[in-house]
């Protein structure tokens, strides 16, 4: 794989898939198990709803496939430097 700093995945993890994504399982990145962008709120570009003042991620992908790789790395900018 091209860039392969950009993705990996944890198929021995007991969460795995820890999120249904459109890809196959094949395609699933783990390198950002955590999310870098949480604390972005609601500017973190992903699908998320809030229950009784918390952030749910679970019905988001954006962390979790490889072409999103620059897009998580430019938000992660944007948290450090605000």
């Amino acid at each position: 794989m091209d860039n392969c700093h950009k993705f990996f995945c944890n198929r021995e993890c007991k969460y795995f898939p820890c999120h249904t994504i459109p890809d196959d399982k094949d395609g699933f990145n783990c390198l950002f198990c955590y999310c870098p962008l949480y604390l972005l709120g609601d500017k973190c570009g992903g699908r998320f709803r809030y229950d009784k003042n918390i952030k749910i991620c679970t019905d988001c992908h954006l962390p979790h496939m490889p072409e999103y790789y620059e897009t998580i790395t430019a938000k992660m900018r944007e948290l450090i430097y605000t």
